[in-house]
């Protein structure tokens, strides 16, 4: 079936990044395959990182099926574009069906996007992953694919204002190479390598990131531990459990 809506809007955002300035700087898209299923695995640190994902597998000549949660689907914007996309809507109340449909997807062939995290994370370094996805990959027969986004968060993220200027705000991706979901690992195995495959990629994109912040009220999108003001991991728990 023809794909009338995925390419325009990827050309429409790609449109807007360059309107943007963005400094997009993506390596290893060479890993992404060029035929055949695979659940691609990211870190998540802001509202626009589906996208930037996505742009990863356009020199494969493929796209992503993303799952997201089910309230984006009902927006009356943003729905009907999700749902002519192929994305995959998540009710975390019966995350059965959203499962089953990751898993036909894949054996047909698709690329399901996936935010092990569930949520942004407000530290900006990597919470918990859930194993849904390793558990995908070993049922479906597909490796994974881990990537890491760094900068992303600069323009979009949870509690701070969006950033739509012209500001020259770098964006640094890295792929991996694909890693193999032995069935007969436990799950939780399976997704302890990818979430220290995805860590490595991450510090390599911090490590090319081109730029610091400007000043002292600059620092809140760079982690603690890496001197920045964003809330240290143990915070962000304390929080969410008050």
């Amino acid at each position: 079936m023809a794909e009338l809506v995925y390419p325009p809007v990827i050309g429409l955002a790609r449109t807007m990044f360059k309107a943007l300035d963005l400094r997009i700087d993506m390596r290893g898209t060479e890993h992404i395959p060029r035929q055949g299923g695979a659940v691609l695995v990211s870190n998540h640190i802001g509202y626009l990182d589906f996208v930037f994902c996505g742009l990863t597998a356009r020199p494969a000549k493929r796209l992503v099926r993303f799952m997201a949660k089910e309230s984006v689907f009902r927006h009356k914007v943003s729905g009907p574009l999700m749902r002519a996309m192929k994305h995959i809507p998540v009710d975390r109340a019966q995350g059965e069906q959203a499962y089953a449909n990751a898993l036909k997807a894949l054996r047909s062939g698709e690329i399901i996007g996936v935010f092990p995290e569930a949520t942004i994370s407000p530290s900006f370094t990597l919470k918990n992953f859930k194993s849904g996805a390793a558990r995908m990959a070993q049922e479906a027969g597909v490796p994974l694919l881990p990537m890491a986004l760094w900068g992303t968060q600069r323009i979009w993220t949870k509690g701070r204002p969006r950033d739509m200027g012209r500001n020259h705000i770098p964006i640094t991706i890295r792929v991996g190479e694909p890693l193999a979901a032995d069935p007969d690992d436990p799950a939780a195995n399976v997704t302890q390598r990818v979430k220290v495959r995805v860590q490595e990629l991450l510090e390599a994109a911090q490590r090319a990131y081109p730029v610091r912040p400007r000043g002292p009220e600059d620092t809140w999108w760079v982690p603690a531990h890496l001197g920045g003001t964003a809330p240290a991991p143990a915070q962000v728990r304390s929080r969410d459990d008050g």
